[in-house]
Parts: structure tokens; sequence; C-alpha cells
């Protein structure tokens, strides 16, 4: 998202997102407010009214109608559940910490990941990415690809036993994983030490 939101509105924002598919219609603001424990109505309009002049939420036509995403084109918020994404542990966006496989698969709307196929989810862990606005506990949303361009965001693993997320950048003899921490410094290394394994997509949050 280009607006920029407040804490609250991105939480509303996230939880639509999130339960798209959950909603057997699109939630009224009293219903909204039940769903995430908040008592002010009053206040769920306000941020709803931002959220509409963000673009990310339709207006609300009457009380009666509940409150619909703005729908990408192409999206369909319609469409029936996949078996959702593959979820494969944590990865470290501090120092490199080896990935943790399960076969938990998560539900994901299929209008963020668009007509990408080979998607699967990561949970991050540490602080280096922070600038980037990629905070501890957030999940990521990476496509599977084994190349990338300069300054892309990837999954790269390192040594062939840690992975971690850094953008990247790739001289000839060199590839430095750049952090989004100004207290922290690049790592360097060479070509044949670093294998691409998916670039960054998406990425979700949830406030507790």
């Amino acid at each position: 998202m280009s607006t920029t939101l407040t804490r609250r509105q991105q939480e509303i924002y996230e939880f639509l997102v999130e339960n798209a598919q959950q909603f057997p219609h699109p939630p009224t603001l009293s219903e909204l407010c039940k769903a995430m424990n908040l008592s002010s109505r009053g206040s769920m309009h306000k941020q709803v009214q931002a959220l509409i002049e963000a673009g990310l939420v339709e207006p609300m036509n009457g009380q009666r109608r509940g409150i619909r995403l703005t729908r990408p084109e192409g999206a369909n918020f319609d469409e029936p559940p996949s078996d959702g994404l593959p979820f494969l542990g944590k990865i470290a966006a501090g120092q490199p910490l080896e990935a943790v496989t399960d076969q938990q698969r998560m539900q994901i709307p299929a209008w963020i990941t668009g007509d990408r196929e080979n998607c699967y989810l990561l949970s991050v862990s540490g602080d280096s990415m922070i600038e980037e606005g990629i905070l501890d506990g957030d999940l990521v949303i990476i496509e599977q690809t084994s190349t990338a361009r300069n300054g892309e965001i990837v999954v790269a693993l390192v040594d062939e036993s840690e992975v971690t997320l850094k953008r990247i950048e790739q001289k000839p003899g060199e590839v430095t994983l750049h952090p989004a921490n100004s207290e922290m410094q690049p790592m360097h290394y060479s070509p044949d030490r670093v294998r691409i394994q998916g670039r960054l997509v998406g990425q979700l949050r949830t406030y507790h």
C-alpha cells in the first residue's frame, strides 16, 4: 500500500483482507466491531472512512450495506478458497537462522498472490528489515525462484545451511545481502555461497 495508514487502520484493513473468505456477507460496522472486540462504533466508522479515502474499501451506501474491500482488477473475493499456501517456518531478518519446515498450510486471498503459482509463507524473526516495514513476527509471502534482480528482497540460502531475508546486490565475484537497519552492516559472500530461494511478493501482520 502506498497510502500511509495509522496502526489501527492497518489492523482493520488486514483483518478484512485475512478474513475475506470467512464472512457470509461483507461485515457491517457493528459486526466488524464485534469481530475485532472494539466497543466504539463511531471510532470504527471514522477508521473505515479513512480506508475509503485511501481507496482500500468501497463506500458504504447506507447502513445495511457491509464493508467491502476495493477489488483490484481481476480480483474475485467470491472464489472458493484453495488448500492454502505452505508455511515453511521462520526466517531471520537479523543473523541467518535455519528455516524450520513443516506441513502446515494457511489460507491467503488469491488476489494477493495474483497469478503467481509457486508461493509459500515464512514468519519473520528479528529486526534487520525494520526500515522496510518488515517487523518481527510478520508473515511474508515468497514467490519461489532461483533468480532475482538487484534491489529485490529475497530469501537467500547461505552455505547450504542457513536462510535469511535481505535485499540483494549481485556483482561479478560478490553477492551482498543488505539489511534495512542502519545499525547493521551488509553481509558479503562469494557467489558460490549464496543461493536464491525466493523473492518477497507480499506481507501480512496481525496485532494482538
